[in-house]
């Protein structure tokens, strides 16, 4: 969660106090819809009005679905991505596992950047093939995953590097999931970014 506030603080991201603030970073188009496909569904329970995050994080979410679409025929699902400072009090009271809604180590989901992807019913392969994909990324200093114990879910948060990594992938006329070193050297890791 360290790692997760110091990158939105890198960002300069406001953690979303409200809706009227949530509704004004969608018209803004700071904030994107995620849309369900083929390769994506979102879980029921989300609430329309929180079914967006930042581009970046959908153009992650995406090529991980679509990726993994490829490998299993399956659909991931996304059970949570942003929340308001208010959602997240209230979601506190019931779920003492849920991070704090201020602080160092608030819930990054207040920013936008962040999905939780969920695993339950994931097969062990299945799980593996999500964790072999995320490393790279998450070595680069891309992504901060964390596969969450009691919610069963892998909650990703994904740093606007993604863009420029993917965008060099793509040049390069390589799959997303596989670590280049080339694109080590052009996107700068955490550290270098200080």
């Amino acid at each position: 969660m360290l790692r997760q506030n110091e990158e939105i603080d890198r960002l300069e991201l406001p953690r979303i106090q409200d809706d009227r603030e949530l509704e004004q970073l969608k018209a803004n188009q700071d904030l994107v819809p995620i849309i369900p496909g083929r390769s994506l569904r979102i879980a029921s329970t989300l609430e329309p009005s929180r079914r967006y995050c930042r581009p970046w994080t959908r153009d992650f979410l995406n090529d991980l679905s679509e990726d993994y679409y490829q490998e299993f025929q399956s659909q991931i699902q996304v059970n949570s991505a942003v929340r308001t400072v208010k959602v997240q009090r209230k979601l506190r009271r019931h779920n003492r596992n849920a991070a704090p809604e201020k602080g160092e180590l608030a819930s990054s989901h207040l920013a936008g950047v962040t999905i939780d992807i969920q695993r339950r019913g994931m097969s062990r392969q299945q799980t593996a093939w999500v964790e072999q994909y995320m490393l790279p990324l998450k070595d680069l200093g891309i992504i901060e995953p964390e596969e969450e114990r009691h919610q069963v879910v892998f909650h990703v948060m994904v740093s606007d590097r993604y863009t420029e990594w993917r965008e060099a992938k793509m040049l390069a006329g390589e799959p997303q999931n596989e670590e280049d070193s080339d694109a080590r050297d052009e996107v700068p890791t955490r550290r270098e970014a200080h």
